[in-house]
């Protein structure tokens, strides 16, 4: 099973389908897509807000948000 990378980052710009996109703290900017959990729960996310991701170590363009930090 392959291992996921966590890295955290910040919500840049919102955009359509509960996807967004997160600058990391490298500077490197990600298409991100909320969890099942969080849409679940209706957590919002606006530009500014720091997020926790999983990233998949074959694509580095996309990633998951698993955790709002704030």
């Amino acid at each position: 099973m392959e291992e996921h990378i966590e890295v955290e980052g910040k919500v840049t710009a919102v955009l359509a389908g509960t996807m967004f996109r997160v600058e990391l703290d490298n500077k490197h900017v990600v298409l991100a897509t909320i969890s099942g959990k969080m849409r679940k729960r209706f957590v919002r996310l606006t530009p500014g807000d720091r997020v926790k991701m999983k990233m998949s170590p074959y694509d580095l363009n996309k990633a998951r948000i698993i955790w709002r930090i704030g």
